[in-house]
């Protein structure tokens, strides 16, 4: 499941470059000159949009040798411009269908360790005049499982020239890369954050760290930094609301479909429990059969030695977990601080999901789509298939939404909006009814925050068609707009040009607006309402759903509903 799911997000945020893979040659513009605390850059303007952007500028040492596994190092000084026109190479990652690649090369590693830089898209300006534009500055952080994938993939330059904001797209190690547990690794480091477990967590705070030294170059405002992301990304996230290590180094922060879910160190390394990914299993597999464990033979061993020991078996295991390390992470794990604000970095914060999360899985899953006339997915029993995404769905947004929205508020953590995407006006093509099968599923808000509908790759001229176009376009700028303000000011209020409904901020009061609904204006367009999900509510929904052919069906979702809430599993009592 785990590696389907990884192929799934993939496949749906594949589609923002070149389908046979090769950039584009872009030319350098002399106006996108801008000094920078490491050395000069040159970027380019962008046809499209006029918005000038630069790629691939380096924000760390490459995390090579000595340097892998340990926390990230300011990048190296140049003096010659570095013309920053071009895309970085990719963390390592394995290829998939999601990468527009023959099948033979599934599975293959792409990518390389020297992979920390991030690309930067801002409004067009003058050099002098970014030097006093002071706009908000967003940095994104991108989704896929914290395995797979990259920079390219995401076109700030929409969001950055119609709402004069500065974007910011990272990358950052991946897979046991970028989260890998292991005491040998902790031994002979310079820094305190030598010692932990989540590079790829600390990638992203140095990024943050270069934001701060270099963010005016590019008319950015360094006391404004928001950091938002998808899926991973929105995990992500919250890991950076509640490190230590990251504290004054954002203003406000957006979880898109994320979560607060982490696990301890000790379980991570192997020292409790017994797993086939702890570190000190995998660890033994990437030496070799008899050879000792040392921080040496770890870091020299080749990168396909590392994903070997990853066998196909053991991820569906979901290895690569945020560890809670008492040094990045909180020891006691990511929803520990919710209600402590004295131990959170206590912004304003923005959390959603979508409607249909679970949709974008299950499209792909053969036990619950077949393809007629091999090509053309449909759902085998459509009232299965809805509820068996509806109320996974419904249980995501309690548990990353609801809850730690409740916790944060009754902990007086601060400010606190809620949203939930519902758009689902994908079009149709003879039996294949891509609203029915995606509909508001997993990531597909994605484009509507950054204003570019590339997404589904072959897909996205059926899902974002002509005639769902003027819906799409408005929502699209609705959510831009809440986005961009909450930037700029810490909260979403009415939009940018404060004439869209006000967001309210979340309350658990049952008794007042609480949620922020997206929709196209046909469907209802954006609105408050009142909603709360809890698992217990959702559990008894489930149990009283008629539209369910047999308790069989039933069970299995309840049985899945049950994995991560255990505080229903005397509701699934009768289900064997």
């Amino acid at each position: 499941m785990k590696r389907l799911v990884s192929l799934i997000v993939g496949l749906t945020l594949s589609s923002a470059f070149a389908a046979n893979g090769q950039a584009v040659e872009i030319p350098a513009d002399p106006a996108t000159a801008r000094a920078l605390h490491d050395g000069p850059v040159v970027g380019y303007v962008d046809a499209a949009t006029g918005a000038q952007a630069w790629r691939a500028i380096p924000f760390a040492r490459p995390p090579v040798g000595d340097l892998r596994w340990r926390a990230p190092r300011p990048a190296e000084a140049w003096s010659a411009p570095r013309i920053s026109t071009k895309a970085a190479p990719w963390c390592p990652q394995q290829l998939s269908a999601m990468d527009g690649v023959d099948r033979a090369k599934f599975g293959q590693i792409a990518g390389q360790e020297d992979c920390l830089y991030l690309d930067v898209y801002a409004p067009p300006m003058t050099t002098e005049a970014a030097a006093s534009a002071k706009l908000p500055i967003m940095m994104w952080i991108h989704g896929g499982s914290n395995t797979w994938g990259r920079a390219e993939q995401y076109d700030g330059s929409a969001l950055a020239a119609r709402f004069k904001v500065v974007v910011v797209v990272v990358q950052y190690r991946l897979g046991a890369l970028g989260w890998f547990a292991h005491p040998a690794l902790r031994e002979g480091g310079t820094l305190a954050e030598d010692a932990s477990a989540n590079f790829g967590t600390l990638d992203q705070i140095r990024a943050l760290e270069w934001i701060q030294q270099n963010g005016a170059a590019f008319g950015g405002d360094t006391s404004r930094v928001t950091i938002f992301g998808e899926s991973a990304g929105g995990q992500n996230v919250a890991t950076l609301l509640t490190s230590p290590r990251a504290k004054g180094l954002f203003h406000r922060a957006v979880i898109q479909s994320g979560s607060f879910k982490s696990e301890p160190l000790d379980l991570a390394e192997g020292k409790t429990g017994s797993s086939p990914v702890s570190g000190t299993t995998i660890a033994a597999k990437i030496v070799g059969s008899g050879q000792p464990v040392t921080a040496a033979a770890l870091r020299s061993a080749p990168v396909s030695a590392i994903y070997d020991a990853y066998k196909a078996e053991t991820r569906d295991l979901d290895p690569f977990r945020i560890i809670a390390d008492g040094i990045v992470v909180p020891a006691a794990g990511l929803d520990s601080v919710l209600d402590a604000p004295s131990q959170f970095n206590a912004v304003p914060v923005i959390t959603g999901t979508n409607r249909d999360e679970m949709k974008l899985f299950n499209a792909l899953n053969p036990k619950f789509v077949k393809y007629v006339a091999g090509k053309l997915p449909v759902a085998r029993d459509p009232a299965f298939y809805e509820a068996a995404s509806f109320y996974p769905s419904r249980m995501w947004r309690a548990n990353a939404v609801d809850g730690p929205a409740n916790r944060m508020a009754a902990g007086g953590h601060g400010p606190v909006w809620a949203y939930r995407f519902d758009w689902k006006e994908e079009g149709k093509v003879l039996v294949t009814d891509l609203g029915q099968l995606l509909g508001a599923g997993h990531s597909i808000e994605i484009p509507f925050v950054f204003g570019h509908f590339k997404l589904l790759g072959a897909f996205d001229s059926l899902a974002f068609n002509k005639d769902n176009a003027p819906g799409r376009i408005a929502l699209s700028d609705t959510m831009m707009s809440y986005w961009v303000n909450f930037a700029a000011t810490g909260a979403p209020g009415k939009g940018v040009d404060g004439k869209l409904p006000e967001w309210k901020t979340w309350t658990p009061s049952r008794d007042a607006p609480n949620l922020m609904v997206f929709d196209s204006p046909k469907a209802g367009g954006s609105r408050m309402i009142t909603d709360h999900e809890t698992p217990a509510r959702i559990a008894d929904d489930l149990l009283a759903d008629k539209t369910l052919k047999s308790e069989d069906q039933r069970c299995q979702i309840l049985k899945g509903l049950t994995r991560d809430n255990p505080e229903i599993k005397d509701k699934a009592a009768t289900c064997g």
